[in-house]
């Protein structure tokens, strides 16, 4: 059989400060244990850099050795196949739990070291019953036996319900925040709907942190900062920063 595969443009970063902030969620994701494997990206709105950071995370677990599949599940509007430039007309996941694929024909490897790629796949009218669908609770089931990481980018989910459903299938999520955009209550929102599936809420990227918190406050203040922040969106300040198995944190810029 023909092997399926990619080419991802505009995966690698030079910022250093960025580079080194997603190592460092990377490692946090790592230390919440080895259960803890497939994992969701989510975001209040779009626009907060979610979808970024998720390749990021991806090609960075790949890096280190680990086999990755990151899959694309904003059936509603991804921005993947623009953004990283993919030629060709690729079989995704809508297509997939609508029957019209197998498995094998929506699964591609990639030119990023270890990262297999699900692709959102063309616009579904009805991607939240998609999801609840049988068939994505199996994929992800077998994709477990295979890698070590499943890396989900989900819909923002400030007023849409796929996010959830997804969660629900999920052994933790992370919420990517736009520092300066989104509101607590907003937060708060996305926060119970998470809580709401039954999955673990691992933490927060903090995301686009310029002007006063730039990458040199953070290379001199960075755990201070984020123990206030998560103080500020209600979390148990009874356990600290570095208690990375209730933690994960990560400064990035866009």
């Amino acid at each position: 059989m023909m092997e399926m595969r990619l080419e991802l443009k505009n995966t690698e970063r030079s910022d250093y400060y960025y580079t080194e902030a997603v190592k460092t969620l990377r490692t946090n994701l790592q230390f919440c244990g080895s259960s803890i494997k497939t994992i969701l990206f989510t975001s209040t709105v779009s626009g907060e850099g979610k979808s970024a950071t998720t390749v990021a995370v991806a090609a960075s677990l790949g890096s280190i050795g680990k086999k990755v599949l990151l899959v694309d599940a904003d059936i509603r509007k991804s921005v993947l196949v623009k953004r990283h430039e993919i030629s060709g007309r690729p079989n995704g996941l809508s297509q997939y739990l609508s029957g019209q694929k197998k498995l094998g024909e929506v699964t591609y490897h990639t030119n990023v070291e270890n990262v297999d790629l699900i692709l959102a796949g063309p616009y579904s009218p009805n991607p939240a019953e998609l999801l609840e669908d049988e068939l994505f609770k199996r994929m992800l089931e077998n994709a477990r036996e295979i890698y070590d990481y499943i890396i989900i980018d989900t819909p923002p989910m400030l007023n849409l319900i796929d996010g959830a459903i997804i969660a629900s299938q999920c052994d933790g999520a992370v919420i990517v925040v736009e520092s300066g955009a989104i509101s607590y209550r907003m937060v708060q929102k996305v926060k119970t709907q998470l809580e709401k599936s039954g999955c673990r809420i691992l933490g927060t990227v903090l995301n686009r942190v310029g002007g006063e918190y730039g990458a040199g406050y953070y290379k001199k203040y960075y755990g201070k900062y984020y123990k206030k922040y998560y103080s500020k969106y209600g979390t148990d300040e009874s356990i600290g920063y570095d208690s990375v198995r209730e933690r994960v944190s990560c400064e990035t810029e866009r």
